[in-house]
Parts: C-alpha cells; sequence; structure tokens
C-alpha cells in the first residue's frame, strides 16, 4: 500500500498530485521533496488535517533520497518551524564525532581513528604513537578535519611527556598537500606525482 491509497476520495488537488508525483520513482525526488515542504509551511484550509502526517512521513522519506543540497534548501525552506524541520530532516552525524566522542571517554582511540582515516589499526597506533603530535597532525589534515578536532585529540589521546603548545603547534606546521600524500601512502594507495 503506498502514499497514494491513504488519500480520501474527497482530498485536494494538490494532495493528490503530490502523491502521484511520489509513485513516479527517483527522478522527481527533488522536486517532490521542496513541494511538499512548501505544503507543509502552508497547510491548505482545505486540506484534511489526518493527512498532515502522511506528507511529513512522506518528506523524510524523500528527504533520505535526495542530495545534500537539496536537504539544505529543504531546511531553508523549513526554518519557520524549526521542530518540524528537526524531526524530518535530522543533521546527519559529524563523521569525526565518534572518534572524539571515544577519545573523550577512554575508549578505544586507534580503532575508531582507522575508522576514520581508511586504515589499518596498527598504522592508527603508530599515529597515536607519535607524542609530537606530527603524525596525528598529518592524519587530521589528510583526512580534512578542522584544528579543533585535531587539538582535542591531540590533548587527549596522544602520550604525555611532550610539550603540549609545540604538539598544538604541530597542526599548523604540516601542509594540506603533504598531509594527503602522506595519509595515501599510509593507506596504500600510492599516485604518481604527476596526478597529484
Amino acid at each position: 500500500m503506498g502514499p497514494r491509497d491513504t488519500v480520501p476520495m474527497t482530498a485536494n488537488p494538490r494532495l493528490a498530485h503530490l502523491l502521484e508525483l511520489a509513485d513516479k520513482g527517483p527522478a522527481l525526488r527533488a522536486a517532490l521533496a521542496e513541494e511538499v515542504a512548501a505544503l507543509l509551511m502552508d497547510w491548505p484550509a482545505d486540506c484534511p488535517a489526518e493527512m498532515r502526517p502522511v506528507f511529513e512521513n512522506l518528506l523524510s522519506k524523500t528527504a533520505r533520497e535526495v542530495d545534500a543540497d537539496t536537504r539544505a534548501r529543504l531546511r531553508v525552506q523549513l526554518f519557520a518551524d524549526r521542530q518540524l524541520a528537526a524531526r524530518l530532516l535530522p543533521r546527519e552525524q559529524n563523521p569525526v564525532t565518534p572518534l572524539l566522542e571515544t577519545a573523550r571517554n577512554g575508549g578505544n582511540v586507534a580503532a575508531a581513528l582507522a575508522v576514520l582515516l581508511g586504515v589499518d589499526e596498527a598504522r592508527a597506533q603508530e599515529i597515536l604513537g607519535d607524542a609530537s603530535g606530527q603524525a596525528l597532525a598529518l592524519a587530521c589534515k589528510g583526512a580534512g578535519l578542522n584544528r579543533a578536532a585535531y587539538s582535542t585529540l591531540a590533548l587527549l589521546a596522544l602520550p604525555h611527556g611532550e610539550n603540549p603548545a609545540a604538539r598544538l603547534a604541530a597542526h599548523d606546521s604540516v601542509t594540506t598537500l603533504e598531509a594527503a600524500r602522506t595519509l595515501r601512502a599510509w593507506r596504500g594507495v600510492l599516485l604518481p606525482a604527476a596526478a597529484e
């Protein structure tokens, strides 16, 4: 049973049109999502209130099938009703969040770092074993992590004994190109210099 099967025979033509679009497949998902968001923000008086949850579910499902730019536009459309936006368009978790939470909670940082970087756990252990922070700086910058994420990891996960200020400065001493090359090498992805 699809969304169309739940529409009463007396439904507003706009609702029927949107439900028809829902049956058309993925090609029209972005247009459908934006039209449903507009409908929810300005619910017509002649539309039955009991149909609103059907369209909220439709938007939630459709929003998972569209690209990030479309989801961003949908959040703008739903800005006036932040609770609705948060419920139907939850933000994706930042991929670094589990790693930082693991470090804060004293968990297996090497395993979480290995997953984030796409390296094996032994390599992640080596990175975390460098008390200077240089290897972690290369890893973080190569993976596109910002300075705040690096600083948190440097303070929580690296061995103690090294000058903390020097360790934090390691991030700024690493170039993005050098970091990207190093991370690719750690992953076992070696590209010729001309390809960079």
